[in-house]
């Protein structure tokens, strides 16, 4: 079987590696074409398109990049006739993975979608779309389980896949000040969302000599890029998540590292930037009350929010030394509990990919969820 995989992000380029595994427990002779990143490729899959040209945030840097999404979706209709999969799977993306759906039913190519586009927050329209051009929805959130078969699309929740990505690592990484509290500083995936917020994190680091911060890098970014940024301010990259087992607390841009961090149980403040044109696009058709994943599940406010304007040094100091208080740690933790126990069990990319194989071979029987 030939599956083509397309993910825009890093956290899908991630999920899709795993899929990629588990596949092949099932297909020996799978063969995987892929759109995403480094660990895509380094799960046997052939990479066609990197992240670099794919990762947009925001309707304002949607419309900038139009001509390059233009291009990459005239390379995917084209390459995807080409190459004539058995099986698409799309991976979030939603803007682009609706495109590529589309065109794969006009050419009778059954479509798989893993972590469903989030149209309970905003743009519920996609609905019609989503019923119209995708074969099987795979949910990541328990509640979008009822959510998407209550509009009669075909629905799976198998747990986050988070659970089974989660790695409790005892070793720890080589750091320049190796008797320091670590704070953690997670600016995003995106280069545009890096711009953006690291550099007003790095101004709230300056307030808290006591501690040592670490950038967590993003692997599909240079570190160069990173460099130049940090020019001037004591802190150090990492490449990895190794050190989340000894970090103390974390300053994130919101995604599923929140997520991420909860399951470490690190307080956290969460952060997010758009350009203006966007934040204001967003701000008109968003239905939700909260930003982060872990304020998602909870229905509460677990974590600190700080969104836009309020995504300032002075209040990233203040919400830093307020989570950093044992008595607020203490609850956020609690909350932590709660929404950890919402996600299910362990088991999802296995389960995915018996019930993608099993589909494709005309196999009625469904894993055991």
């Amino acid at each position: 079987m030939h599956y083509y995989i397309i993910s825009g992000e890093l956290s899908g380029d991630l999920y899709g590696s795993h899929l990629i595994e588990f596949l092949k427990t099932q297909d020996s002779n799978s063969q995987f074409t892929c759109w995403g990143g480094h660990y895509m490729q380094n799960a046997g899959g052939n990479l066609v398109v990197d992240l670099s040209s794919l990762s947009f945030m925001g309707f304002w840097e949607v419309l900038k990049n139009s001509k390059t999404i233009l291009k990459n979706l005239l390379f995917a209709r084209k390459h995807i006739k080409q190459t004539n999969p058995d099986a698409i799977i799309l991976i979030d993306y939603p803007g682009f993975n609706l495109h590529v759906a589309k065109y794969a039913k006009s050419l009778d190519i059954p479509v798989f979608w893993f972590i469903a586009p989030q149209i309970w927050a905003w743009k519920s329209g996609r609905i019609k779309k989503i019923k119209k051009y995708i074969n099987t929805l795979f949910v990541a959130l328990p509640f979008e389980l009822e959510y998407f078969q209550r509009r009669g699309v075909q629905t799976f929740y198998f747990g986050h896949p988070m659970i089974d990505v989660f790695r409790n690592s005892k070793r720890k990484p080589i750091l320049n000040q190796p008797n320091k509290p670590i704070i953690a500083l997670l600016p995003g995936s995106r280069i545009q969302e890096i711009r953006l917020m690291l550099p007003v994190m790095l101004k709230a680091s300056c307030h808290f000599s006591q501690y040592q911060f670490v950038i967590i890098c993003a692997n599909n970014i240079k570190l160069n890029f990173y460099k130049d940024l940090i020019s001037g301010f004591n802190v150090e990259l990492q490449f990895n998540k190794d050190i989340f087992p000894f970090v103390d607390a974390a300053v994130v841009a919101s995604g599923t590292a929140s997520l991420e961090l909860a399951m470490y149980n690190i307080p956290q403040v969460v952060c997010y930037k758009l350009n203006p044109i966007s934040f204001l696009f967003a701000k008109l058709f968003s239905r939700v009350k909260y930003i982060s994943l872990v304020n998602i599940l909870a229905d509460q406010p677990i974590v600190e929010e700080l969104i836009q304007h309020r995504c300032n040094a002075i209040n990233i100091e203040s919400s830093l030394k307020s989570i950093l208080e044992e008595n607020n740690r203490r609850k956020i933790r609690l909350g932590y509990k709660h929404v950890i126990g919402l996600l299910g069990d362990s088991g999802c990319f296995k389960k995915i990919s018996k019930f993608i194989y099993s589909n494709l071979h005309g196999i009625k029987k469904q894993p055991s969820i």
